[in-house]
């Protein structure tokens, strides 16, 4: 059995990709997109058409709303491919902006319903700032799932976790790249890999204590620097792999176990944490790799949504 079987023993494989000509090599039970991965994808010229096409049918359209129906265009080919879900991400412009990011959501699953599509079937990504945790929390309360992303701090994944959001996509290869700068020359890779990767003990944490405490949000880990740190992570809920990733997985037939567990979690002597707004923005000053990171990832996905509006623009 190769590893990436394996993995699906314990764990919900997800790919983590717009280029969804890519995924009947892996069988994923869902998948993931971003503003970077659809960039990415409609620079390819199988994509292009795709791109024109939405493009050419919404000319008349204001240009965010071009672009939502670009990812949805992305996320119904996607689902055609897969049996379970797709995470289509709301304007990173909006990180800050709780009624719009709720507005944005709405539209895009009009949009998905109005291709026919499940709303069961579509997780909504938001960054996991407060403002977009609240906007979250009020989505689902309105039936419409979440996926909470660039999450990279235990007091995100708490106040996530009280916001009773569908599911959270905790970063690991990000967190492992700020530790491994910020180390420099002392930095010990052989020493800080496997379970002892500080991306990978984060995520390890925030599955812990979601299990003990009994808190239905599920973990997703992503952002993977290398397949150590995926396999470190066998038995988390959900794992979203780039295919690069999961075609190293598929062609190793090494030995994988099961690392975490949510009965042993359940067992574990935790304390129960809570965060009203101020108690989170504190807590997230205190982290200096996750406020540097959460910003960090913020503009890059709104530069990159600005480089997918004027690539629209030149068509």
């Amino acid at each position: 059995m190769n590893q990436l079987d394996a993995l699906r023993q314990y764990t919900t494989v997800v790919a983590d990709t717009g280029d969804f000509k890519q995924l009947g090599a892996f069988r994923p039970q869902d998948a993931t997109t971003n503003p970077s991965l659809i960039l990415k994808a409609v620079q390819k010229p199988e994509y292009q058409p795709l791109l024109a096409q939405t493009v050419a049918q919404y000319r008349d359209r204001p240009l965010d709303e071009v672009m939502d129906r670009l990812l949805v265009a992305f996320g119904r080919e996607i689902l055609s491919l897969i049996p379970g879900r797709v995470s289509t991400e709301v304007d990173a412009r909006l990180s800050f902006d709780t009624a719009a990011t709720v507005a944005r959501a709405q539209r895009l699953i009009a949009l998905y319903q109005a291709e026919g599509l499940p709303t069961d079937r579509v997780l909504i990504k938001i960054a996991a700032t407060w403002e977009g945790i609240q906007a979250a929390a009020e989505l689902e309360r309105q039936g419409i799932h979440t996926n909470l992303t660039l999450l990279f701090s235990f007091a995100q994944a708490v106040a996530c976790g009280q916001a009773q959001v569908k599911l959270i996509s905790p970063f690991v290869g990000r967190i492992y790249d700020w530790y491994k700068k910020s180390a420099g020359a002392a930095w010990d890779e052989a020493a800080r890999s496997g379970v002892n990767d500080p991306g990978v003990q984060s995520v390890t944490q925030i599955y812990q204590y979601y299990k003990r405490f009994g808190i239905a949000t599920e973990v997703m880990g992503a952002s993977f620097r290398n397949v150590g740190q995926i396999t470190a992570l066998a038995g988390c809920d959900l794992l979203t792999i780039a295919p690069e990733l999961l075609a190293q997985l598929a062609a190793n037939e090494a030995p994988l176990a099961q690392v975490l567990n949510a009965e042993a979690a359940a067992r574990l002597d935790l304390a129960p944490v809570q965060h009203d707004e101020a108690g989170f923005r504190y807590a997230l000053n205190e982290d200096a790799m996750a406020t540097e990171k959460l910003a960090e990832g913020i503009r890059a996905f709104a530069a990159d949504a600005v480089k997918l509006e004027k690539l629209m623009q030149a068509l």
